[in-house]
């Protein structure tokens, strides 16, 4: 059995994952927000959903988004309104927060770019695979 190394691929994809999550915080606490904040902006870029669509789809509860809802409210960054056919109670991004996320989601792109843009697309697409496999091996 090997010793964990600092040369083993394992320990430079962590350093990689968390100075690319580090890098992609700036233009987040820069904007006054907290990590976390940027996944929920995410996902209510893509349509507004019910609270508990949200809690579901960034794997919280209900009570552990309340306190960031909250406060995202109260910045403007959204908004309760009905979603969905069936008018169910949810959340949407305001114009405001639209903004913040378009802009978050431009600085990963750039990001990304400047991390990948030296590959050529079968290989990004190699790297992709291969990172999905690690996750579905590692979910529990």
């Amino acid at each position: 059995m090997s010793k964990p190394s600092s040369r083993s691929t394992l320990y430079r994809l962590i350093e990689a994952g968390q100075l690319a999550r580090k890098a992609l915080l700036v233009p987040v606490i820069e904007r006054g927000l907290e990590p976390g904040d940027d996944a929920v902006l995410f996902v209510l870029g893509r349509s507004g959903i019910s609270e508990a669509e949200l809690a579901s789809e960034l794997a919280q509860t209900d009570g552990q988004l309340e306190a960031r809802i909250a406060r995202l409210l109260e910045r403007d960054l959204v908004r309760r309104q009905a979603v969905g056919p069936e008018l169910t109670p949810g959340l949407a991004l305001t114009e405001r927060g639209l903004r913040i996320r378009n802009a978050l989601a431009e600085h990963w792109s750039e990001l990304e770019e400047a991390l990948l843009g030296d590959m050529k697309k079968k290989k990004r697409q190699a790297l992709g695979d291969a990172l999905q496999r690690f996750i579905d091996l590692l979910r529990f």
